[in-house]
């Protein structure tokens, strides 16, 4: 178990720094996303910092490493799920995404055995409010029933409620990242009722 975390840990700086590394260029606010999503002790920033500015001089050789973890973690798509998630954070994190950077977390998904609309759901509830999709953040087509839609947000709010995460030992920094999709999940599922005029 133990080896097992500590994979997962230099898998997460590894891919972090191609993520960012991705669109050509590392900024300042890559690297501070990178620092704030993964609370770094002190007394291991050296290391880490050693092992990110490694992996960060090419975007190439990620893919083994995140078939590795996809692997790994095969039995726990909640934490495969919010990995992408973080990576998703600190690809915003210069103000925009770019085409290569979506390349590059679909590729990811695909590693991590994530299908098309878990990728979908992750990428819409990580949209402003007026510019998501409120049928792919819950992974929902458009003639889903009422009720079905109901079941499947009540689902996912059980999935992703920061108590279940807790429940399985995640890391802080994926709880904190559980609580803006929960309210993402609880915005489209409003919006799906305001639509159908469901009370």
């Amino acid at each position: 178990n133990q080896q097992k975390q500590n994979i997962f840990a230099l898998s997460v700086i590894i891919l972090s720094a191609k993520i960012a590394k991705s669109d050509g260029i590392v900024t300042k606010d890559e690297i501070e996303a990178f620092k704030d999503k993964f609370k770094i002790p002190s007394n291991e920033m050296n290391q880490v910092s050693k092992i990110f500015n490694e992996a960060k001089k090419s975007k190439f050789g990620y893919e083994k490493i995140a078939d590795q973890i996809g692997t790994l973690f095969f039995d726990n798509k909640l934490l495969l799920e919010e990995l992408l998630n973080n990576l998703f954070y600190i690809a915003e994190a210069d103000g925009n995404i770019s085409v290569n950077e979506i390349d590059f977390l679909k590729s990811i998904a695909h590693s991590f055995h994530l299908n098309k609309q878990d990728f979908q759901r992750i990428f819409h509830t990580r949209l402003q409010n007026n510019e998501s999709d409120p049928y792919k953040v819950l992974s929902l087509n458009r003639d889903d029933s009422d009720s079905d839609i109901r079941k499947q947000w009540i689902l996912l709010n059980k999935e992703h409620h920061p108590d279940n995460l807790v429940a399985k030992g995640m890391p802080q920094e994926f709880i904190d990242q559980a609580n803006k999709e929960l309210s993402a999940i609880n915005l489209a599922y409003d919006k799906i009722k305001k639509y159908r005029g469901i009370n």
